[in-house]
């Protein structure tokens, strides 16, 4: 074996936001997922994490991380141990530093799919083992690093170009921001007033785009987001937690839908992403998420690869 994964370089790091890698580590992580992927079409067993046991922590139910994570696990050579909420002391009061404590003498590393970054940081603080963050409400990082692995496997490059967000300044806005200034790639994030991007993390990533050429900005009408987009995406108005939420959102973001009329006013080679669940009719419509220009479940499988290798390079 001698794939990019089998680097010693991350070894042990917890991935808890983007923010926390460089540019050339985030190199890392693709040319390891590239390598990883073109391996499992080829039939070539990489067993590289043999022994070892991955817990999976989640308060946020999920069909993509706990499927790509489990699998991906298994096809390292490890175990994935499925931690319910429900099943461990955390609904019961027992604190996440004695759970961390806990889990590091069982455990190689932890993966965990919550709410509150906080505690995923604070998890990481106190368990000595690498700790993954698979979503919470602030950012989502995987995620981010699978798309770029799908917009480069598309598109050949991800210097220079043009990703539109259309929607909500949520955790995958907030993670795709930090990555695309990272990378090089341009964004612009289209949503109502109100609903915008965190201003930290916004200011921090346009600080990162400044040493890569790359652009970013906020704008309220998705047409001027599009114009000349390499790249639209999508994802849902209203996120896990905030159905409530759900008929005024609806409301407001009525005129932010991903349709024909929109991509008209990108690049006609446009690629589209949507993170998934999609709700058909709202976000995005039937007649895109299933078009030409759709790379949508090319992006769902890539969760896989690109888990395998936060994995193999951060548990080895």
């Amino acid at each position: 074996m001698a794939g990019a994964y089998m680097s010693k370089k991350l070894k042990g790091r917890d991935f808890l936001t983007i923010a926390d890698f460089t540019s050339e580590e985030i190199r890392l992580f693709l040319d390891a997922a590239h390598d990883l992927k073109k391996e499992l079409k080829a039939g070539i067993p990489h067993p590289v994490l043999q022994g070892k046991t991955l817990g999976m922590i989640f308060t946020k139910p999920s069909t993509r991380t706990r499927v790509s994570f489990e699998v991906g696990m298994y096809q390292l050579g490890g175990y994935p141990l499925f931690l319910n909420a429900n099943d461990i002391q955390l609904r019961r009061g027992e604190s996440l530093p004695d759970t961390a404590r806990t889990l590091e003498r069982y455990l190689d590393g932890i993966m965990i799919r919550t709410f509150a970054q906080e505690d995923v940081e604070e998890l990481a603080e106190f368990a000595s083992i690498p700790v993954i963050n698979g979503l919470t409400d602030l950012v989502h990082p995987t995620q981010a690093l699978a798309d770029i692995m799908t917009i480069e496997e598309h598109k050949g490059r991800l210097a220079g170009l043009k990703l539109a967000f259309i929607g909500d300044g949520n955790n995958v806005a907030h993670s795709l921001l930090q990555t695309c200034a990272k990378v090089g790639m341009s964004m612009t994030v289209a949503c109502p007033p109100g609903y915008e991007p965190e201003p930290r993390i916004l200011q921090e990533a346009v600080a990162d785009a400044a040493k890569t050429g790359a652009k970013l900005e906020v704008v309220e009408d998705p047409a001027a987001a599009v114009e000349g987009a390499d790249v639209v995406y999508t994802d849902l108005w209203a996120s896990m937690g905030q159905e409530e939420e759900q008929e005024e959102r609806a409301r407001v973001f009525s005129r932010y839908q991903v349709n024909t009329g929109l991509l008209e006013q990108a690049k006609s080679d446009v690629i589209v992403l949507h993170c998934l669940p999609a709700h058909l009719g709202e976000e995005i419509t039937d007649e895109v998420m299933d078009g030409p220009h759709s790379v949508v479940f090319d992006e769902a499988e890539n969760r896989l690869h690109m888990h395998k290798a936060i994995m193999a390079l951060l548990m080895q």
